[in-house]
């Protein structure tokens, strides 16, 4: 019980926090967008978030999640050299116009994906990591139900028309966040501006203007087809906070450009990240009637709060530990609050809790620890 009262706690305040900025009105010109901070996952501002719409190739930053998560797996290398065949070669819209039989490295196609948004190396990629497009999408949608994306349902890993494949601006935010979240190394070809593939004989031109004219743009995928108009997952970081702003169905390209600026600009003035952990070492809290004398303590969660840029001169972070406990205690269980504030107004409470489980003795445990202390005094 106790230890779900600390989930419980905990749950409570990433709802306080996860609020959208409905009071702000930035006039973004789409039918859906929404602002997250990267390290919480807090929404900082969101217009029909939900609304299931075409997302075209902004769909491939699930396509890239799974191609990361084998490379950093291990099943998958960036110098594995990958065949294309006959169905990726026929990918129409944007490509690098990949021939039957054509060979590339893992990097150059990834390069290929993040830069030219390539239909043709993005099929080459699912068919070899899964055998085929269709299973390559089974793993999309998995992936998506383990990342709590419900308003998605993939059916090609390109983004390319089809009817039934949809997804929302929060959805993507949440693919988006684990991307570059848990596989950074995508920056490497996320922040690409201009390359080349083939010996050079192929130019490449990042699809996302931001990258260029954009201070701290890191990534991340732009998509537009007649249906789904333009898109674009923005990802910047400043000041050690990287932000994500999801733009869906703008009428303009530039349009979805501006509306991801306004975005991150509103992010990044409003709001900065603060470290939250305990001024001194958190003491270990002595147990009685344990298997161990002690036990250690550990915040709860990041040891990161996303902060009001106004409040963030006068944070004071605070804890309160139990002075001791009767064993035995689960790790996990809450032990402590840390609670931070500002001009003594309470931004947040913060559970500290065990790090580790400490059985309670055994009867014979403490016979044989009273016999001790009586004999050898100690």
């Amino acid at each position: 019980m106790k230890k779900l009262r600390s989930f419980l706690l905990a749950l409570l305040l990433l709802a306080s926090l996860a609020a959208p900025a409905a009071a702000e009105d930035l006039a973004v010109e789409a039918q859906s967008c929404l602002l997250m901070e990267k390290t919480t996952g807090q929404v900082l501002y969101a217009v029909n978030e939900h609304e299931q719409l075409e997302p075209a190739s902004v769909t491939k930053v699930m396509t890239l999640l799974l191609v990361m998560e084998a490379i950093d797996s291990g099943s998958l290398g960036y110098d594995d050299v990958v065949t294309a065949s006959a169905y990726a070669s026929s990918m129409g819209g944007s490509q690098i116009w990949l021939k039957e039989n054509e060979q590339m490295t893992v990097e150059e196609l990834l390069k290929a994906v993040c830069v030219a948004s390539a239909n043709d190396a993005s099929v080459a990629l699912a068919e070899h990591i899964a055998g085929s497009a269709e299973a390559f999408v089974e793993k999309m949608n998995q992936r998506a139900a383990e990342l709590g994306m419900a308003d998605t349902h993939f059916v090609n890993p390109t983004g390319l028309p089809a009817e039934g494949h949809v997804t929302s601006a929060y959805d993507i935010a949440l693919m988006s966040r684990e991307l570059i979240l848990h596989h950074p190394d995508i920056r490497r070809f996320t922040t690409i501006w201009m390359d080349t593939l083939r010996d050079g004989e192929f130019g490449l031109s990042n699809t996302n203007k931001l990258i260029r004219y954009y201070e701290g743009a890191t990534g991340l995928k732009t998509g537009s087809t007649d249906s789904a108009l333009y898109c674009l997952s923005a990802t910047a970081e400043r000041d050690g906070m990287e932000l994500i702003a999801v733009i869906l169905k703008s009428p303009t390209s530039d349009k979805r450009f501006e509306g991801a600026k306004a975005l991150l600009n509103y992010g990044f003035a409003a709001y900065g990240l603060a470290e939250v952990a305990p001024e001194e070492p958190l003491a270990p809290i002595p147990v009685r009637l344990g298997t161990a004398a002690a036990v250690l303590v550990r915040l709860e969660g990041a040891e990161a709060l996303l902060v009001a840029r106004d409040k963030m001169g006068a944070l004071e972070v605070r804890t309160q530990l139990e002075t001791e406990l009767s064993a035995p205690v689960e790790k996990g269980e809450q032990v402590g609050t840390l609670t931070v504030t500002s001009g003594g107004e309470v931004l947040a409470r913060l559970p500290l809790v065990a790090a580790e489980t400490v059985e309670r003795l055994s009867y014979g445990q403490i016979f044989l620890r009273c016999l001790r202390m009586a004999f050898l005094g100690g």
